[in-house]
């Protein structure tokens, strides 16, 4: 695989990870990111925004950057995407590593979601999830409701939905292993929350057990991707590469969509060949907010 791009590493050192509830901060930075993201031509003010979301601007200064370890201001710099394409353009430069000439350069603290990994054998692939029991439960997260889905080996699925998105959400889940047994168990798939979302549980010593549960080249694609370190990108080619496939650029775009651990197998961090952030399965606008996060992170 080729260097990673270097995503914009913010100024903040000190973000908290909170895992909010439903409807409270995640709802207002979604709102936010998603403005930013229409409107980024006419680099809205803090005042314009808050105005938009009819709250006080010191209030959603304050939200903002508590969850996502930047300002407004910070994140609409780093997401004018037509200042980093004349860049892109003028000087050959990755798109995201463009973000350090919009005011985001910083030292930065890098963190690494350290996974073990180990994937199902064929035919249990092709058995569709025959004999195997998933136990299942939506989760209040940083990215909105988190349906964690495990094994008795280990996290299986990790899917994001928005408010009265539930059922959708889980059947979209399901289909990928329609013969499986499925109980409903919060408490044995919380722990799973507090290990992923929270950093002080990122530990090389205590790994997070996943289980890949795919064709034998989607799973090539999704243990490329656990390859790519937090607040890095890289393109769909150089998955392509890093499988040996180097001209499956769209069977391996295909893969990353149907990636069913998204963050912790993290198909956020996969941009197109001219670096922009192209389509995600659980919405562009959490793509967005996932790679927010993570500056605010590093």
């Amino acid at each position: 695989m080729n260097a990673p791009l270097t995503l914009a590493q913010a100024v903040s050192q000190d973000a908290a990870v909170n895992v909010t509830p439903r409807g409270s901060d995640y709802e207002t930075v979604r709102r936010v990111i998603e403005l930013i993201t229409l409107d980024y031509r006419d680099q809205p003010s803090l005042e314009t925004i808050a105005a938009e979301l009819d709250q006080s601007p010191t209030q959603l200064q304050k939200v903002f950057t508590r969850w996502a370890g930047l300002s407004p201001k910070g994140f609409l710099q780093a997401v004018t995407l037509d200042h980093a394409k004349r860049l892109l353009g003028r000087e050959g430069m990755p798109l995201l590593e463009t973000a350090f000439e919009v005011g985001l350069s910083g030292p930065g603290r890098l963190h690494d979601l350290f996974v073990t990994h180990e994937a199902m054998s064929p035919g249990e692939w092709k058995a569709k999830g025959a004999g195997l029991t998933i136990r299942h439960a939506f989760h209040p997260s940083p990215f909105g409701l988190a349906l964690v889905m495990a094994t008795d080996r280990g996290l299986a699925g990790l899917a994001f939905a928005d408010q009265g998105g539930e059922a959708a959400c889980f059947e979209d889940m399901r289909r990928r292993w329609p013969n499986a047994e499925y109980i409903e168990d919060r408490e044995a798939t919380r722990p799973y929350v507090g290990r992923i979302f929270n950093r002080a549980e990122w530990s090389r010593d205590r790994p997070l057990n996943v289980v890949l549960i795919g064709t034998d080249f989607q799973v090539s694609v999704w243990q490329s991707l656990l390859k790519i370190p937090f607040g890095r990108a890289v393109t769909y080619s150089d998955v392509a590469n890093d499988i040996g496939k180097p001209k499956a650029n769209r069977a391996v775009g295909a893969a990353i969509g149907a990636n069913p651990i998204s963050f912790v197998v993290p198909c956020h961090r996969a941009v197109g060949k001219s670096g922009a952030l192209t389509g995600y399965h659980w919405g562009l606008t959490r793509k967005r907010a996932i790679l927010g996060w993570e500056q605010g992170e590093g």
